[in-house]
């Protein structure tokens, strides 16, 4: 009994003492020589040289090689605007390094054109590049010596016809044009109208920024001043709809909605 005691005693020793000598494990146990420094460079070199290859494989791929170049250019959104003039005033030139395009330069030439109210030019890999172009729309005419003038919602002159266009109301103005205050005044006012009131719209006159009046069809003129406070004017407008004083009367003046007037 005290043999197999000591026995036992001995072998958990020497199980203690091997694992304080070898905390490490196997790996531990390998020694630092210099082949295995040298391995470990090669290593590290294979591997930068590797990352340095692929880099320099990506470079040339997106700016010294001929498969990622433009040679389409596409153009959408536009109706009034010729696709060749709007390409003409891009300039942008087929085989370009599409990395290398300068999307910004070719965006502020094309934002030039008076018909163009926005544009958005895009990249469509490999080989495409994308013009969005958002065209001004026409929303008031002036009739000038014979022919009808097109201003968009800012008063910015759009296009000039022959022909009168139809259901587009006239601006009546001193100076039409966007740098206008009375332009401005009169077409801000506008934009505040439901689409209802502008399906109906003959004329929108602003001799004066406080002075608008809008002349519907039928006869109906809606005095309405300045262009502020146009949320209080169209109630006024609406309640007034709804009484039989307010439908027949021909004039319907909110420039003041403390006091409204009807004729």
């Amino acid at each position: 009994m005290r043999a197999a005691s000591g026995t036992i005693r001995t072998g958990g020793t020497a199980s203690r003492a091997g694992a304080a000598e070898d905390p490490g494990g196997p790996e531990a146990a390998l020694p630092d020589t210099p082949v295995r420094r040298r391995a470990n460079r090669w290593k590290v070199m294979f591997i930068s040289l590797l990352v340095i290859g692929v880099f320099g494989v990506a470079a040339w791929v997106l700016l010294g090689s001929r498969l990622l170049v433009v040679r389409h250019v596409e153009v959408v959104g536009t109706h009034l605007l010729p696709r060749d003039r709007v390409v003409g005033v891009a300039r942008i030139h087929l085989g370009t390094p599409m990395i290398r395009l300068g999307a910004g330069a070719v965006r502020d030439r094309i934002e030039g054109i008076q018909e163009v109210e926005a544009v958005r030019v895009e990249r469509s890999w490999p080989t495409t590049i994308r013009i969005v172009v958002t065209e001004r729309v026409p929303v008031v005419v002036v009739p000038r010596g014979g022919r009808f003038q097109q201003y968009d919602r800012y008063g910015v002159l759009v296009v000039t016809t022959p022909a009168r266009p139809p259901a587009l109301p006239d601006l009546v103005v001193a100076t039409p044009g966007p740098a206008d205050a009375a332009t401005w005044a009169a077409l801000t006012a506008w934009r505040s109208l439901p689409p209802r009131l502008v399906r109906r719209l003959v004329a929108v006159e602003a001799p004066t920024t406080e002075s608008i009046t809008f002349r519907l069809s039928g006869g109906r003129a809606i005095v309405w001043g300045a262009a502020e406070r146009a949320a209080e004017k169209l109630r006024l407008i609406d309640a007034l709809s709804r009484t039989p004083a307010g439908r027949s009367a021909r004039t319907i003046d909110v420039s003041s909605p403390e006091v409204v007037t009807t004729g």
